[in-house]
């Protein structure tokens, strides 16, 4: 079993041993290559996956051609187009590894067969889509209500580990700005030092 699969449950559900096996056994490991695609926009989602090493972003591509970043996935985080995932119906999403990337996939059968064999899980990921909801909730109010600094020095707080791993274009592009404007940002904050 996974420790970080392990402990990533654990923060939400209680499970025996031998049921912890059982669900981790419904996954396959997957690799992806730096660049490589976990989902394509069009594409019909037909798995979930849970990232053990590596990033992803999770994007939309709108009419004019510019990216908009949902949310990065590093280790420890799921992965999924839940609306493509859910309905099958095609994905208006990307989700791109950043990194060369290994992932635990589960498949929406399979994924069923734990929701029927282990009600706990069923309720790990009520949890987890509540949280989902609760931080895209939060992230719109501040996208409406925040200045594009302030944005910027949530981001940096929030997601200490990430700034390294990511280039300028794809953080300007979750923060909804243009790379430029992003590079005006840290240049005022790192006068105001």
């Amino acid at each position: 079993m996974n420790q970080l699969l392990r402990n990533n449950i654990a923060r939400h559900v209680s499970l025996s041993e031998d049921q912890l096996q059982q669900f981790h056994d419904l996954f396959e490991p997957r690799l992806f290559k730096k660049k490589s695609y976990f989902l394509s926009e069009g594409q019909i989602c037909a798995h979930e996956g849970f990232v053990l090493k590596g990033l992803f972003r999770v994007y939309h591509v709108d009419a004019n051609g510019v990216e908009q970043v949902l949310y990065f996935a590093p280790e420890d985080w799921w992965i999924a187009d839940i609306d493509s995932f859910s309905n099958q119906k095609p994905s208006n999403l990307f989700i791109e590894a950043l990194e060369d990337s290994e992932v635990l996939v589960i498949s929406r059968k399979n994924k069923d067969l734990a929701y029927e064999h282990f009600p706990a899980i069923e309720k790990l990921f009520r949890i987890m889509t509540q949280k989902t909801h609760v931080a895209l909730q939060r992230r719109m109010i501040d996208n409406l209500s925040k200045t594009a600094d302030k944005r910027y020095q949530d981001f940096l707080a929030k997601y200490p580990d990430l700034y390294n791993r990511l280039s300028n274009r794809q953080i300007a592009a979750y923060l909804g700005i243009s790379h430029e404007f992003l590079s005006k940002i840290r240049n005022k904050l790192a006068k105001e030092k």
